[in-house]
Formats: C-alpha cells, sequence, structure tokens
C-alpha cells in the first residue's frame, strides 16, 4: 500500500481547490509527512450531507493516475484534531472475471466522517465511503466527478483521556503478541539458564583442577585457558578502530535506553508525529560526548597514542555510513519527486547541529576520556613474545562463531522485529513499547551470555585472540536482522520499484550496522569482564 504523501505527487492535479500547506515540525519533515488542508469543511457539532467538496472534470491522464492509483490500492491519511484516520480511493470489480483486462475500476467520489464527541472535545473519527457513490475509470476517457463528503456528529460517554486507545493494537492482537513473545522469551532464556549451569559446572570443575595443580607444585606444562595467561591480555590488531567501534556501540547503546525511556513514558503518542525522528537526532547529538569519552578512555588504556585519529574515527564509524546512505537515498527520493526527499533548509539544519553539537561534544568527552588517566587493570602480565595458537577445528572459525552466536538472540526477537516491521514500513501506529522493551532486555542478556560461553571455549582450545571475535559475535545479531529483512521484503511486503527498495535495504542497512555495533560492544564488555574475573581467580605466575 501506498500513503497519499506520494500520490499527491502521482496525481497533482486531481483537486484543482487551492490547498494550504501546513508549517511541519523538524520530525516531520524528516519522516516525509507534507500535510496540506483538505477541501472539507468541518466545523464543531455542524452536521452535512452530500456537500459538494470540488467539481472536477478528469482528463485522460488523472483517469490513468487514478486507475493505476487504485489497482496498487494507495490510500489517502487525514488528520482532524490531530487525530489520524485513513481511506481508500476507489475498489477494484474483479469477481468472476480471470482476465486482468476485464476489471472494472471504481473511483470514490462521496465521504462519510462520521465524529464521536463527549462535550466539546473529539474522541473519534472514522471515514466510510458510500459505495452508490463510485464514478467508473476503467476507460481513458474524460469523466466529471463531483467530489462530495458528509458530516455526521455522535455523542459517546469515552473520556478524552483514552480517545488514543483505538490506536493501539487490538486486545486479541495484544494478546496474541504478549504470548508469542513470551513464549519465545521464557523457552530462550531456560536453554540460556541450562547451558549457563553446564558453563559454571566446567568452570567449578576448572578452579578444582588447577587449585589442586597449584598445592602439588608439580612442574607439569599447563593446559586449557591458565596457559595462555600471558597472552590473552595483550592488546588487539587496529586498536584505534576498536576503541571507537566500542565507543559508538556505547553511545548507541545509550541512545536506546533514552529512546525507551521517552516511550515509556508516552512522549510517542500516536498524533505526535515526528516526535521519535526528533527524539533520535537530538539524543544522538547529546550522546555524541559518551562516544569520544569512551572511545578515547579506552584507546588511551591499550597504550594507543594518536587519540585525535582516534576521535576522528570514532565520529565517522557511525555518521560516516549514514551520510553516504542518506546522499543516495535522497537523490533516489527528489528523482522520483517524492516528499521523502529533504528540503535543503532540513539537511543544513542537520549539519548545524552536527557542527555545533555533536562534534564539539565528541572532541569534548574525548580530551575528558584522554586526560581521564585510567589504566587497563589486567589480572596477568603479558610475555613479550606472543604464544603461537594451536590448529583449530573448522567450527571454531570466526564465521561459524559469528553463526553460532548471530542465532540465539535473533531467535528471542523475530516475532518483534516482524510486528516492528510491519508497522514501519507498513505505515502503521506502533504503540507496543513495553514489550519491546522486554524484548530488548532479553536480547541484551542472551546476547552477553552466548558471547561468554563462545569466550570461554575459545580460549579453552588455547585461542587467545577473543578481544575482535567477542565483538564480532556480539554483534552478529545485526547480520541476522539484516538477513530478514530479504525475506520480510519478499514474503511479507508489497513493495517494489527502485525507490522503495533502495529505501527499505539501504535504512535497513544503518539499522542493522547500528545493531551490530551496539551488541558488539555489549558482548566485548560482558566477555571482558568474564575474562577478568576468571584470571582474577587464580594465580598466574
Amino acid at each position: 500500500m501506498k500513503s497519499l504523501f506520494m500520490l499527491i505527487k502521482s496525481v497533482p492535479s486531481a483537486i484543482p481547490v487551492p490547498l494550504k500547506e501546513k508549517k511541519e515540525a523538524f520530525g516531520e519533515v524528516l519522516n516525509g509527512d507534507r500535510l496540506v488542508s483538505g477541501p472539507y469543511r468541518i466545523d464543531f457539532l455542524s452536521e452535512k450531507d452530500a456537500e459538494i467538496a470540488c467539481k472536477r472534470k478528469l482528463s485522460k491522464e488523472e483517469v490513468a493516475r487514478f486507475r493505476t492509483a487504485i489497482s496498487k490500492d494507495y490510500y489517502f491519511q487525514m488528520y482532524f484534531d490531530d487525530l489520524p484516520f485513513w481511506g481508500f480511493f476507489g475498489k477494484v470489480d474483479n469477481v468472476g472475471k480471470a482476465d486482468p483486462s476485464d476489471c472494472k475500476y471504481y473511483l470514490y467520489k462521496h465521504l462519510v466522517f462520521e465524529i464521536f464527541y463527549n462535550k466539546d472535545r473529539v474522541i473519534e473519527i472514522n471515514v466510510r465511503i458510500d459505495p452508490r457513490a463510485v464514478v467508473d475509470v476503467t476507460g481513458d476517457e474524460p469523466v466529471d466527478v463531483d467530489f462530495m463528503y458528509t458530516v455526521k456528529w455522535k455523542e459517546i460517554d469515552v473520556p478524552f483521556e483514552k480517545r488514543l486507545d483505538k490506536y493501539k493494537s487490538s486486545s486479541s492482537l495484544r494478546q496474541i503478541q504478549w504470548f508469542s513473545t513470551l513464549n519465545s522469551c521464557v523457552t530462550l532464556l531456560l536453554l540460556t539458564a541450562f547451558l549457563a549451569t553446564i558453563l559454571m559446572r566446567i568452570l567449578k570443575n576448572d578452579f578444582i583442577k588447577y587449585a589442586h595443580d597449584e598445592e602439588s607444585a608439580d612442574q607439569e606444562e599447563e593446559t586449557g585457558w591458565k596457559s595462555i595467561h600471558g597472552d590473552v591480555f595483550r592488546y588487539p590488531k587496529h586498536k584505534s578502530l576498536f576503541a571507537a567501534a566500542i565507543g559508538c556501540g556505547t553511545q548507541l547503546f545509550s541512545i536506546t535506553i533514552f529512546i525507551f525511556i521517552l516511550a515509556v513514558v508516552g512522549v510517542f503518542y500516536p498524533y505526535n508525529r515526528g516526535a521519535l525522528l526528533t527524539a533520535l537526532v537530538v539524543i544522538y547529538a547529546l550522546t555524541s560526548g559518551i562516544a569520544g569519552y569512551t572511545a578515547a578512555s579506552f584507546y588511551c588504556q591499550l597504550e594507543g597514542t594518536n587519540w585525535v585519529r582516534n576521535l576522528l574515527l570514532t565520529g565517522s564509524l557511525l555518521c560516516g555510513p549514514l551520510f553516504v546512505t542518506f546522499c543516495f537515498l535522497n537523490t533516489v527520493a527528489v528523482a522520483y519527486k517524492v516528499t521523502a526527499a529533504l528540503p535543503f533548509g532540513t539537511i543544513v539544519v542537520i549539519f548545524l547541529i552536527w557542527a555545533l553539537f555533536s562534534t564539539p561534544l565528541l572532541v569534548l568527552g574525548g580530551i575528558a576520556g584522554k586526560d581521564s588517566k585510567a589504566e587497563f587493570q589486567a589480572p596477568c602480565r603479558t610475555t613479550k613474545c606472543p604464544r603461537d595458537i594451536p590448529p583449530l577445528p573448522w567450527y571454531w572459525k570466526t564465521l561459524h562463531q559469528m553463526a553460532m552466536a548471530g542465532l540465539l538472540p535473533f531467535s528471542a526477537i523475530y516475532i518483534e522485529i516482524y510486528y516492528l516491521f510491519a508497522s514501519v514500513w507498513g505505515h502503521r501506529i506502533y504503540t507496543t513499547y513495553v514489550i519491546l522493551f522486554i524484548v530488548f532486555i532479553i536480547l541484551l542478556i542472551i546476547t552477553a551470555f552466548i558471547t561468554v560461553a563462545l569466550t570461554y571455549f575459545q580460549l579453552a582450545a588455547e585461542d587467545h585472540g577473543w578481544w575482535w571475535r567477542s565483538f564480532l559475535c556480539g554483534g552478529s545479531t545485526g547480520l541476522f536482522m539484516y538477513a530478514y529483512c530479504f525475506y520480510f521484503y519478499s514474503a511479507q511486503s508489497d513493495m517494489s520499484g527502485l525507490m522503495q527498495t533502495s529505501f527499505f535495504f539501504g535504512y535497513m542497512a544503518c539499522i542493522c550496522y547500528g545493531f551490530f555495533l551496539m551488541l558488539g560492544a555489549i558482548g566485548f564488555c560482558a566477555s571482558l569482564f568474564f575474562v577478568c574475573h576468571i584470571y582474577r581467580s587464580i594465580k598466574c605466575e
């Protein structure tokens, strides 16, 4: 289905009444909303019956455009008293017609607005179609159309505070969503607890074994994860890039937490259009200091010296791909003349926010991180010569571990991802933020555990290159999310064409990349805590 905003560009002269554009907020412009005043005059408690909105003689080209819109299920979206409502432009009569060329196309010309009120407040508005008032637009011939509308007012006793309940998911759908989400999450949590119990027993046996070896003072060669105590805290390669990735992931985690807080307290209510995108831009700019501080502090702990280069890498690691993707998609939107193309003024505002807020905060955070004088507290000394890593089975390679690490967390969230995708890309209103927050917490728990478990087995195989591996395994869920996008696009959506395809895969690539950085940072931090803990628990020479 397509929205009204796209149809305005497709049928620019279908309604000749002068339309006044509404001044949009910053978030509404980012969302592609370009609202205009409609040709319908609706006054409080004033009923109208078959009022003429406008008269129009549609040309052949306009008839063809309306026919295309009807065949592709285009719909309009309107607002009254900040309450959204939707309706279709027409219908296709294909009953008993095997050949699509025999179908009849009818344009609706009479809208009936039913408005419900309580005292002096509007509670609900619906729009329905008069099935008898249609115009045949099957042929390529000029058509005279009288667009009409009817307004009916009905009093109800629903309080004003509950007028948004209509836009939430139906009770049965919410129950299905709750049950399906909780069912999958409980199953995965039980599996995680089972695996955690096994890992704890293995660790307990390791501690007992190493303690017994120390008491017996045998000079036998060490084996297992204890044997690599002199290499396990050897700093990773490309430590500037690694620290930048951890800094960006920490910033994205902070953004996600702030967004959930705003969602739970009710900031993103249905008719607060563009609030989410505005919050994302503002919070991203204000949390840039977190990325700069985390990256620079960790980079200095890894004995890095070029902290300025590290800050530049931190600032471009996320913004770079976003900028390239935006330039391409905005060019496509301009070429198609759709409202998703951002105006030049909005682009300037975004650039000023980045230049005047995000970048200075990033630099200030980096300076604070550099001057924090924090030192990496490794439980074991690192030897001068790195230990050779023994040959490993094929299933311990990086790609195979990433596949194992990403599958379990993705299994916990894929049901909620479907509802989220259906709402965002189906232009519906998403309101179940509590369920989404619960799923997010479970995602963090499972990601942290599965990364810790794989890190332990990697160390047990005497492979001390766990730094990058833990980050890649933690972030691999983002790759599974992007792979799911291909299934959703082909099996669950009706999107087609260059513009819709590029917008879907372009923006989803940015979102999944953000999840990769965030979950990668979560996986590494959990693994770092785990590795430090187990090596503090044994005596290393």
